[in-house]
């Protein structure tokens, strides 16, 4: 269960502009060209489908390992962090991403070969890093292709990486064509490494299903102010910081960074250059290097604080007293769960005396459940946005430009 807090609730909000971002949402949801909120629904089947024919397969296996980048991996990553504590059975992930020698090199010499499953995801088929990489893990393990039971392809039906499984005989999994990149950690690019690694997957897509539902009925209206606000304030407050307390967020703020940023950097329909900027903190670790900034800085930031109610881990702070260090006494005999908390409190109050606008997502619990909540939220959030700013979304073509110009460097 999350609950939503803070200022942007309280802040003039442009009536219009939320019946317009809802009323847009409600036309790409209808009109089938983006699905990705479909999928807390059509997942279900995907759980079954493996559930039933891989499950028993790869019991044997005690490493996954995710090739791939950007929209295939960072889902991943974040419900992994987030749930992994949690969820103590869960087999190891690896995750191969950059064309950084030294962290291929690495991640590789760490692998016992044949109790390794390795997933390939590339949503286009073509992305350069990942195809490497896989190119790599074939060459290093002499990985026989045909009918190889230890290679499990995601991608779009058709792409060339699609074909080359379909070749091979290679298991593969389909990526909705609606359904964009970043967009995709609730299909087949994130339900089959995770439910293969252990994790309830059906319990997230319930979660986001039931968000999903709320949202459609009007319930969940905060979201749609929240984007109303961000896009009218959007010339004099472009940045837009996460600061969640707790480690579990950081694989997630990385996950909305790219979300947000990928989705919303973009020209509008006059070709005036649009966006907003995100940036992800964790406290209390950044209240001691980015937080002076956004007090005492320019006032072109807003900022969402996140924070964990109950903790599932109980961990006390001693009663316990030493010479020269009394000053850290006020807080013996509390938890550490409380410490942070009121750290965010502490600094959430502070921020908003300093004049910058803030709100708040606290969870209940880090739990599947919610988990899916937020994916979802964050979706939305997302498009309600793009569509107030009156750009494409769903399209990234500043990222292929920058695919064309490398293959130039090869090409000569």
């Amino acid at each position: 269960m999350l609950y939503y807090e803070g200022e942007f609730d309280t802040q003039e909000i442009d009536l219009v502009c939320v019946e317009e971002g809802y009323r847009c949402l409600v036309s790409e949801h209808a009109g089938g060209l983006v699905g990705y909120s479909d999928l807390p629904q059509s997942s279900l089947v995907l759980c079954d489908e493996i559930t039933s024919s891989l499950l028993t397969e790869t019991a044997l296996v005690e490493t996954i390992a995710v090739v791939g980048i950007g929209g295939s991996t960072l889902g991943i990553k974040a419900i992994d962090r987030l749930l992994r504590s949690t969820t103590p059975h869960a087999k190891k992930i690896v995750y191969f991403e950059n064309s950084d020698p030294v962290s291929i090199a690495e991640e590789t010499a760490q692998l016992n070969y044949e109790k390794t499953l390795f997933i390939v995801i590339s949503k286009s088929g073509g992305t350069v890093e990942t195809l490497s990489i896989f190119k790599h893990l074939i060459a290093t393990f002499n990985i026989p292709l045909q009918d190889s039971k230890q290679i499990i392809i995601v991608s779009d039906d058709g792409s060339i990486l699609s074909q080359f499984a379909d070749h091979y005989s290679i298991k593969r999994f389909v990526i909705p064509s609606n359904v964009g990149g970043r967009f995709s950690v609730l299909s087949a690019v994130g339900v089959v490494p995770l439910l293969l690694a252990g994790f309830d997957v059906a319990a997230i897509l319930r979660g986001a299903h039931s968000f999903g539902e709320r949202f459609w009925d009007r319930q969940e209206d905060h979201l749609l102010h929240k984007a109303a606000f961000y896009v009218a304030n959007a010339k004099n407050h472009p940045i837009n910081v996460l600061f969640s307390y707790s480690d579990r967020f950081e694989e997630f703020g990385k996950w909305v960074v790219q979300l947000w940023g990928e989705s919303l950097g973009k020209k509008n329909q006059e070709g005036e250059r649009v966006g907003l900027t995100p940036i992800s903190l964790i406290g209390s670790v950044d209240q001691h290097s980015f937080l002076q900034l956004i007090i005492e800085g320019p006032l072109n930031k807003t900022v969402t604080f996140m924070s964990v109610k109950h903790s599932n881990e109980t961990l006390m702070i001693p009663e316990m007293n030493l010479p020269f260090l009394e000053k850290s006494d006020f807080v013996n005999g509390k938890s550490f769960d409380t410490l942070i908390n009121a750290q965010c409190h502490a600094t959430m109050q502070s921020v908003a005396q300093s004049g910058v606008s803030v709100d708040e997502i606290i969870w209940e619990s880090v739990d599947e459940v919610s988990v899916g909540e937020m994916i979802l939220y964050y979706e939305l959030l997302t498009s309600a946005s793009g569509a107030l700013l009156e750009i494409d979304t769903y399209n990234q073509p500043g990222v292929e430009l920058g695919k064309q110009i490398l293959q130039t460097y090869f090409n000569h």
